[in-house]
């Protein structure tokens, strides 16, 4: 299991690494991705004088990014991005990933106070940094945003951005605004982006999605009423599909895909 820390809590125990270069992650080509021993990163690069970060446990190891400028070549290994590992990881190597992943940007991102302009220093105790001149913390960032698939009776809403390959839908999603609650951004996101009305809601689940900080909240929406009507800009096309006649959609690994495949699951058990 992982669970994600600030600071070791068993010193001494064994370590693992995940070393981030240039938004990528190191990959075994024999193995798959996994964190990796102490040992065997020594023996294939030892560069750990490279910018080393604790990120948690990973099943009783202290497990660290280790922040690489270049992206060096690496016996048997590949460097690829998260996306391309997305589907291919449990859920318990994509949570480490990445946060792994997360943490390299906020650390990036934060080597400098936005208030004064000072450079900042790690804090001694928390997952943070410090500016000293303001007394301010800088946190890594999560992005909040909610996604959903509209239902009415066997056909629910999928949506087109321009940005997608050609033929591939999924949910509607959106970031929640300051002063918003979870709710009423999705009401707004599904008005302003496809001009409809939801009704009840229902909350599935959620995941975290480091491209590069969101962390996704996952509802089944009700149609209430309205007709189709894209925005232009982030939906281009938008159709009703029934849950037996459905486009290209994204995999279970992602949110987006499990809220469609639970909307599937549920017509197909009303049909028995």
């Amino acid at each position: 299991m992982f669970i994600p820390g600030h600071a070791p809590q068993q010193e001494g125990s064994d370590r693992c690494y995940v070393p981030v270069s240039q938004g990528q992650v190191l990959c075994s080509d024999v193995e798959g991705w996994q964190p990796i021993n102490a040992s065997v990163w020594r023996f294939a690069n030892p560069q750990l004088e490279a910018p080393v970060h604790y990120i948690g446990s990973y099943f009783d190891q202290e497990c660290y990014v280790v922040v690489l400028d270049q992206l060096p070549d690496v016996h048997e290994h590949s460097w690829l991005g998260l996306g391309q590992l997305l589907g291919l990881l449990s859920e318990i190597d994509y949570a480490v990933a990445a946060r792994a992943l997360q943490i390299v940007n906020w650390e990036r991102d934060h080597q400098f106070c936005g208030r004064c302009g000072s450079p900042t220093e790690k804090h001694i105790k928390e997952m943070a940094k410090y500016c000293t001149p303001c007394d301010l913390l800088f946190y890594p960032r999560l992005s909040p945003c909610v996604i959903t698939v509209i239902t009415r009776g066997e056909e629910c809403l999928l949506a087109h951005n321009p940005t997608f390959p050609s033929r591939f839908f999924s949910a509607l999603a959106g970031f929640i605004e300051v002063g918003e609650t979870v709710e009423s951004a999705l009401r707004r996101e599904v008005e302003e982006e496809v001009g409809l009305k939801v009704g009840r809601l229902e909350y599935f689940g959620s995941q975290a999605w480091p491209f590069p900080g969101q962390l996704m909240i996952g509802f089944l929406a009700e149609y209430e009423s309205g007709e189709i009507a894209v925005d232009g800009i982030e939906i281009e096309e938008a159709n009703w599909f029934r849950y037996d006649d459905l486009p290209m959609i994204p995999p279970d690994s992602t949110l987006s895909g499990q809220l469609i495949q639970e909307f599937v699951r549920r017509q197909e058990d009303q049909g028995q």
